[in-house]
């Protein structure tokens, strides 16, 4: 196999960040960022585009994304400038390919001269020739052996941490980290959804979203609802949030809790009433999920529920804020194969049992506990 080397495109270093921090592209106004996915991809990101705002304070950036990017933007503050929505096209965005819609979307971008184009979406074997697409005077991003090439590239190697990988992505363009971590803040006039309960609305607020895109990163139901149960009988108001195909799963919660103070509102909230809701937590409980790693970025505290090798992409840096349970199931409980290989060529096998089963329902509840109690100065504006 090919060893890959990092490519500087004849540049040299300015610095050190995550990675070497190159000399920054002259004459930069137009900044594209490409990273499909849901809503945890675009969170990695944020530290990588709030970097390559400082590093380039009059150019606009334009994300390349897809339309829950476009809605979790709208209902937050952000470095983005603006969003492109992707077609669908193989690797970048699933769905069915068009033709015709794929090259009216990148005449459109030619059309607007980008003068740097970064690659924020795995390995580049289909996303690097999508970015060469878009013309621009300059490229930057991560690369496998079976990449294409663009000016400047980081090895893309599997167990990395997501966010710091993007701000190694930045720094090859010449912009130095501002955070390690995403930050946002809801947008201006944000109302929070009524939480219909038998209490005063005064008790503090913990919310669950028991979902992940693989159901093998998700904590078994009855383990939600005892926890959801054990944190109403200690006087939280419950709420399980969820899009609409996590309703049922969220509505077997809240039965199983037997509580008037536990309800789903999985399926029923836009994402301008997820934000909301989050940003008034006390706690956030999640698997390795979208939801968690937004309620991370809002700065709300977090139990996280990991597998250990999701912990090493994934997982929170800080433990002030931030608690992470993982388990260290290694092999499939069902076929006993090997999980811990993982990415695009590892075999998958047929099985959806769950790898974080094993993570105690008191461990959590303790922590959910102790960071309601937590109270810490509001930042300085």
């Amino acid at each position: 196999m090919e060893q890959l080397t990092a490519e500087f495109g004849g540049s040299r270093r300015a610095g050190t960040g995550v990675g070497p921090v190159l000399e920054k592209f002259q004459d930069v106004t137009r900044i594209a960022v490409l990273r499909g996915g849901g809503l945890g991809d675009l969170v990695f990101a944020i530290p990588a585009i709030s970097a390559l705002k400082a590093a380039y304070p009059e150019a606009s950036i334009t994300l390349l994304g897809t339309p829950v990017h476009q809605a979790l933007l709208a209902a937050t503050i952000s470095p983005v400038d603006e969003v492109c929505i992707l077609p669908f096209a193989e690797g970048v965005r699933p769905g069915g390919e068009n033709a015709e819609e794929l090259e009216t979307f990148f005449r459109e971008m030619r059309g607007r001269q980008f003068d740097l184009a970064v690659q924020l979406h795995g390995g580049g074997r289909y996303s690097n020739p999508f970015l060469l697409r878009l013309g621009a005077r300059h490229t930057v991003g991560t690369r496998t052996a079976d990449a294409a090439s663009l000016e400047r590239t980081v090895p893309y190697l599997y167990y990395q941490h997501e966010p710091l990988r993007a701000l190694e992505v930045a720094g090859l363009a010449g912009a130095f980290p501002v955070d390690l971590e995403a930050r946002l803040a809801p947008a201006p006039g944000l109302a929070r959804p009524a939480v219909a309960m038998d209490d005063d609305g005064v008790a503090p607020l913990a919310v669950m979203h028991p979902g992940a895109t693989d159901p093998r990163r998700r904590w078994p139901v009855g383990r939600f609802a005892e926890l959801a149960s054990a944190c109403a009988a200690d006087g939280f108001r419950v709420v399980v949030v969820g899009d609409g195909s996590e309703q049922e799963l969220a509505a077997q919660i809240a039965e199983q809790a037997a509580s008037t103070h536990v309800r789903s509102l999985a399926g029923t909230l836009d994402m301008g009433g997820l934000v909301a809701i989050l940003a008034g937590a006390a706690a956030v409980v999640a698997n390795d999920s979208g939801p968690r790693h937004l309620a991370q970025a809002l700065g709300v505290p977090t139990v996280g529920i990991f597998w250990a090798g999701n912990v090493i992409n994934a997982a929170a840096l800080g433990r002030s804020l931030h608690r992470i349970h993982a388990s260290w199931v290694t092999a499939c409980p069902s076929c006993g194969i090997d999980v811990t290989q993982v990415g695009w060529t590892a075999p998958r096998c047929p099985h959806d049992d769950s790898l974080v089963a094993d993570v105690a329902v008191r461990d959590v509840y303790e922590d959910v506990r102790s960071l309601a109690a937590t109270e810490l100065p509001a930042e300085d504006a």
